[in-house]
């Protein structure tokens, strides 16, 4: 827009079709204009012709009125000839009325007022005022014998007149034939101007948009004229140009783009594989192989070590390594954070080597001896703290990209947190044997040493009895021994049967069946299981906790309850509770405090049901039996 506002307005598109329509209206005015002259001269022409003739009737009937009317009659029509002659002396165009003023003409309108006036107007007002008599008739005969020859002037007039007429009628026929090829004309020039000015140039431009659309960027359109058009389609091509320009970078860009994009899908496709691969249950050496190995691959390196660190000793452990002569590997299999570029970069960070000689050839590298041109070395990380280094040996150059370097450093404190994982998993399983091994050194201690113990007095007062040679005494602790014996048996036969279980299929109902139905067949006591409730299932390592209190319960009812029966009932609900009831003998809660961790049945339920986030409850009354109930909240259940 500023451009075309900038045109010299001679140029101008808008300009030349003003300038344009200006002058074919001013030629069509004119060309009506002379038409409608033409039309109001042969109207008041036609008028002239019929007061010209009338004047030949006014002639003769003045002639009768003067012979048989009154004077004050003929005065009438004089003045009425007179008004008509005036007339058309000086016209009329209100009506319109007037003679051509052609010099002809003029001059025989002069001769009939001429004639009028010294002749026929005189004759007239003779007869008219003369009395009856030879001069009146004398005055009548000179008005008619003058009368045709002034008629013969009127007829001349009136013939001048129409032939004047008969020219601009043909004059009006020609301008009306004119003007139709006026228009004609000025039709075809303007349909022509119109082609030429405005619809062949969008015509092109309609052309050369259809041919962009169609991706055609090399399309440009010819500038032919300096007008409003000429500008619009400079500005195309140069639209064109710029579109043109910007679609080869855009391109460029798209390759560009193309290419980043592949990169790092190949980057996180990388990144997820050795992910999922450390999220594995490995160990930390199979670990750190496996993620060497797949480094290497995405890398192209030729060689490459894990080192551990070992914090207590400040020392750097080979852990794994690929494509490294084993003379290396033993002399650098245990090397110091501050010695070799591996364990400079535990402290420094990332360290590159493009080169190796470009850089201290006086200091060795054995890296450089074993025939490696470059090397990379990144930490391996766990929650901001350094676990170790990786190292990538290359044989040619080897440059790394800002994305190969955020990449290795990501998976470098993925295997730093995998590493910390299992070291982790192996102090919890550490942990849950050194817990086993508690709770079995309790479970021995409260059976099974107790009842070695026993046996052991019974042994003593045995050898006492052989060597006094009672043998009534030797009868009595036999039995004794026996019992001892096969009680021990009975504690040992049920601790391995307690500390063996396993839930099969993750089926609890069955299992506390089965616990309960080989009570009954060891122990003769009658027992009874109840259901109730269809809560979500207990999570396994739950279900075995519970397992593990309902085995302890029953086992202190074998020892120490003397019952008859034992009723078990388990709730799940959004709750679990667990309620376990005998009717021994029971015992007071006082009883139990005072014997503190040495019961220690109670004890191993109670830490149970801590690990379970679970309450336990016991209520017993002496010779009314015992109730242990266990509390799971919805708050402390595990998902299954």
């Amino acid at each position: 827009m500023d451009a075309a506002q900038s045109l010299p307005i001679g140029k101008r598109l808008t300009f030349r079709i003003l300038i344009t329509t200006l002058i074919g209206l001013s030629l069509t005015l004119m060309a009506i204009g002379y038409t409608l002259l033409l039309s109001w001269q042969l109207e008041g022409g036609a008028a002239a012709i019929n007061e010209a003739g009338s004047l030949r009737v006014r002639s003769y009937r003045l002639g009768m009125v003067l012979e048989h009317v009154s004077s004050t009659t003929a005065a009438e029509e004089m003045e009425q000839f007179n008004n008509t002659v005036l007339d058309l002396q000086t016209g009329d165009p209100k009506r319109p009325l007037f003679l051509p003023a052609t010099p002809a003409i003029r001059d025989q309108m002069n001769v009939v007022e001429g004639d009028w006036q010294r002749r026929m107007q005189v004759f007239a007002m003779r007869a008219e005022q003369a009395p009856e008599g030879p001069v009146r008739q004398q005055a009548l005969r000179e008005y008619a014998d003058a009368l045709p020859g002034f008629v013969e002037s009127i007829n001349k007039l009136v013939s001048l007149v129409e032939v004047e007429l008969s020219e601009k009628t043909t004059w009006l026929r020609l301008c009306q034939t004119i003007l139709i090829f006026m228009s004609l004309a000025a039709s075809v020039a303007l349909l022509y101007l119109l082609y030429l000015w405005i619809v062949g140039p969008v015509t092109r431009m309609q052309t050369g948009i259809a041919r962009m659309t169609k991706d055609d960027l090399s399309v440009r359109l010819p500038i032919e004229t300096e007008d409003e058009f000429g500008v619009l389609a400079q500005g195309f091509n140069q639209m064109a140009d710029r579109v043109q320009t910007v679609h080869r970078t855009l391109e460029v860009r798209v390759h560009e783009k193309t290419a980043k994009l592949q990169a790092q899908n190949h980057e996180m496709s990388t990144l997820y594989e050795i992910a999922g691969f450390l999220a594995g249950p490995h160990a930390i050496e199979e670990l750190c192989r496996g993620f060497l190995h797949r480094i290497m691959q995405r890398i192209h390196a030729d060689g490459g070590t894990v080192r551990i660190l070992d914090n207590q000793s400040d020392n750097l452990h080979i852990t794994v390594h690929e494509g490294i002569s084993e003379k290396m590997i033993e002399e650098e299999h245990c090397i110091k954070t501050d010695d070799c570029l591996c364990g400079a970069a535990v402290s420094q960070g990332i360290i590159f080597v493009r080169d190796f000689r470009q850089i201290n050839n006086q200091k060795r590298y054995r890296c450089q001896e074993e025939g490696f041109f470059s090397i990379a070395i990144f930490q391996i990380l766990a929650r901001e703290h350094v676990v170790g280094s990786f190292s990538l040996h290359f044989t040619e150059e080897r440059v790394i990209s800002s994305e190969e370097r955020r990449l290795l450093e990501i998976l470098g404190k993925n295997l730093g947190v995998a590493i910390e994982n299992q070291r982790l998993i192996a102090k919890e399983k550490e942990f849950a044997v050194s817990q086993e091994r508690n709770l079995l050194a309790q479970g021995l201690h409260d059976s099974i040493a107790q009842g070695l113990n026993f046996l052991n007095l019974q042994v003593q007062m045995l050898e006492d009895s052989l060597i006094r040679n009672n043998l009534e005494e030797v009868r009595d602790i036999a039995p004794l021994l026996r019992a001892g014996v096969e009680e021990s048996y009975e504690d040992v036969r049920e601790l391995l049967l307690n500390f063996r279980t396993r839930l099969q299929e993750n089926n609890l109902e069955s299992e506390m069946r089965n616990v309960l139905a080989k009570f009954q067949r060891q122990t003769g006591i009658h027992g009874v299981i109840e259901f109730v409730g269809s809560g979500a299932p207990v999570a396994p390592e739950q279900q075995l906790q519970i397992l593990f209190i309902l085995q302890e319960a029953l086992s202190n009812v074998r020892k120490h309850a003397q019952a008859s029966e034992v009723r078990v009932k388990v709730e799940n609900e959004r709750d679990f509770k667990l309620t376990i009831s005998d009717d021994g003998s029971g015992f007071t809660m006082e009883t139990v405090r005072q014997k503190g961790d040495a019961h220690v049945g109670l004890h191993i339920m109670r830490e149970r049901a801590e690990r379970l986030s679970a309450q336990l409850n016991i209520e017993s009354v002496p010779n009314k039996g015992t109730t242990i109930s266990l509390y799971l909240l919805r708050q402390g259940r595990l998902v299954a």
